[in-house]
């Protein structure tokens, strides 16, 4: 049976997610369940009194050619072991994307947590790009300005200046920049910030360490300065370091000798095409036709 929103199988949902991603690491686990996990949020099958699968479908608000979009993001889909191959999984994937259908125009799902997307009508909408740099690619620079563990507030502030060149990206607060710092922590990394003369932030980078590489998760930058800036601190952490951006922002010329790869970030469902075509004054038939009315290029990065 599908039940959603159940306080009491909050511990059963945790034991399925240990039990399904056994390379993640127990701390952002953690972090999940105390700062971002809310029982409506999660879809659960119980069979004989255990959670046999679960899904989480989470709200946010995205801004998309200056009109706010409630859409939700449909993640961490898993089913335990002994349960696998039973139709669970498609079970709750029916039951989460009706209820999405029936109350938003978009629905949003991480390219690379669900790799049937397609047979529910999501397609890849956003790309990023993978730039594996090494010292050589950087100019080296001095550390002045830089500083680790910005404020919040500093980087909302830097972030809502950064994200105007964008459209399709998350509405976020305050409150989002406290978590965020939470869950690179809880991940074992470190944010770096660049400050300017003025000691105005102008950039930020969240730097995760995977064995002899380090991973620059999320880049935000107003300027080539605060970005050789954030970068030469990632490359004093590891020799190699995988910068992650949106596709849109092409720093091929920046970095003419980095191995990159481009991959998809994010898949969207259209839900209601006809509602979709009167809000934005247009005829839209498909999720590829509801982006191409995009007036800026594309940044969504988020997982969750």
């Amino acid at each position: 049976m599908i039940e959603q929103g159940n306080p009491s199988l909050t511990g059963g949902i945790r034991d399925c997610w240990k039990k399904s991603f056994t390379l993640e690491d127990p701390r952002f686990t953690d972090y999940f369940f105390r700062n971002v996990f809310r029982p409506e949020y999660a879809y659960a099958d119980v069979e004989n009194g255990r959670v046999a699968g679960s899904v989480m479908r989470i709200p946010h608000a995205v801004i998309f050619n200056g009109r706010v979009l409630q859409e939700s993001m449909i993640s961490r889909a898993c089913t335990l072991p002994d349960f696998r191959n039973q139709g669970i999984m498609h079970d709750l994937m029916e039951t989460v994307i009706d209820a999405c259908s029936h109350t938003e125009l978009i629905t949003l799902m991480p390219a690379d947590q669900n790799k049937n997307g397609s047979q529910w009508g999501f397609e890849p909408v956003a790309w990023r790009t993978d730039y594996l740099l090494t010292r050589e690619d950087v100019k080296r620079i001095t550390n002045f300005g830089c500083a680790f563990e910005p404020s919040p507030l500093d980087m909302l502030r830097v972030y809502s200046a950064y994200i105007r060149r964008f459209n399709g990206f998350y509405a976020r607060d305050l409150e989002y920049f406290v978590r965020y710092k939470k869950e690179i922590n809880a991940r074992g990394g470190k944010i770096v910030a660049y400050y300017d003369a003025r000691n105005v932030i102008q950039g930020y980078a969240a730097i995760l360490i995977r064995g002899r590489e380090a991973v620059v998760e999320e880049c935000v930058y107003l300027n080539s300065i605060a970005l050789n800036k954030v970068l030469n601190a990632a490359l004093q952490e590891r020799s190699s370091v995988h910068l992650h951006t949106s596709k849109a922002e092409n720093l091929s010329s920046l970095f003419p000798n980095a191995a990159h790869e481009d991959y998809p970030s994010t898949l969207a469902r259209l839900n209601d095409p006809e509602l979709f075509s009167r809000l934005f004054n247009a005829d839209v038939k498909t999720v590829q036709d509801a982006f191409a009315l995009s007036r800026k290029p594309l940044n969504l990065s988020e997982s969750m």
